[in-house]
């Protein structure tokens, strides 16, 4: 998929884990622990617990967006740093900084404690994926379609199924006006991504926006209302314009006055569709929030 000059998918897996040996040692560990602190992973073959913590600790490092290093150390083909450092045992992992060992641990844990650890020593340990999230929505709030796109490419390269990206990506098309695109994009959305809420909201904002696609003129959806407060069916295309030009609590408003008149109307159509807003506009949307307190009113007065 494409946005301006950004290209969609094909996600890349990310780089190995580096191993070091007894002559690099001193670069990659000692002078790179000046920058940043270094975690070496002493493991061998034959341990069976080293191969279950090293996926678990190079998730945790990845995680941490470039916080800690991590390389590491196979210690029957190179003993003598092991050995210097008075490691008996193995999974053992030693953490450098400033060219010094200043903390680890021996033996298999599991991700939580692994997470304190690297807490320990390079502070608290931010979601880069979430950081980069916020900074392509508030590109795109700024207008900035490109750099949103930008950010959602490169968070797709790492992960093409992550849900929040695909739906940004989407609402990027769909407010550029390109309804297919929008929706081609949004179809990549499968498995756990299918069911992220942002995939949800973005699908409703899709449909929404479908449904408002050939409604006329808004003006002359004004006139019938005003000729006729009972043209129910002229209020309801008229709250689906207003929510397409993004006057959210006024098209609210025009669904709850449907739905004070005449409930039943449409088969509760009209409460279906606010609804439909909601989850489009999601759940901590001032709008939502204020909606669904007079629809509350509304039902259980």
């Amino acid at each position: 998929m494409s946005f301006g000059n950004v290209t969609i998918g094909g996600g890349s897996a990310p780089a190995a884990t580096k191993d070091v040996t007894t002559a690099s040692f001193r670069q990659d560990v000692i002078a790179e622990s000046a920058r940043q602190p270094v975690l070496v992973d002493f493991w061998a073959p034959w341990c069976g617990p080293c191969k279950q913590l090293g996926p678990v600790l190079e998730k945790a490092v990845a995680a941490s967006g470039g916080k800690v290093k991590m390389v590491k150390m196979n210690i029957d083909d190179h003993p003598e740093i092991a050995g210097q450092l008075g490691i008996q045992s193995i999974p053992a992992v030693i953490a450098f900084q400033r060219g010094q060992p200043v903390d680890g641990f021996v033996g298999s844990l599991p991700e939580s404690q692994i997470k304190q650890f690297l807490e320990r020593i390079a502070g608290p340990m931010g979601d880069p994926v979430k950081e980069m999230l916020e900074e392509a929505a508030a590109a795109a709030a700024e207008g900035d379609a490109e750099t949103a796109a930008a950010i959602y490419s490169e968070i797709l390269a790492e992960d093409e199924a992550n849900g929040a990206a695909l739906a940004g990506l989407a609402r990027l098309h769909l407010d550029a006006g390109d309804l297919d695109q929008a929706k081609a994009v949004l179809a990549l959305a499968t498995g756990s991504a299918a069911a992220d809420p942002a995939v949800a909201a973005a699908r409703a904002a899709i449909e929404n926006a479908e449904q408002s696609a050939n409604l006329g003129d808004a003006a002359d959806l004004m006139r019938r209302m005003e000729a006729d407060p009972a043209d129910h069916q002229a209020r309801f295309d008229y709250a689906l314009a207003l929510n397409a030009r993004g006057k959210r609590q006024e098209a609210a408003d025009a669904l709850l006055d449907i739905i004070k008149a005449d409930r039943s109307w449409n088969d509760d159509g009209a409460r279906m569709q606010l609804l439909k807003f909601f989850e489009e506009w999601g759940f901590a949307d001032p709008a939502s929030a204020a909606g669904r307190r007079r629809l509350s009113g509304l039902l259980f007065r």
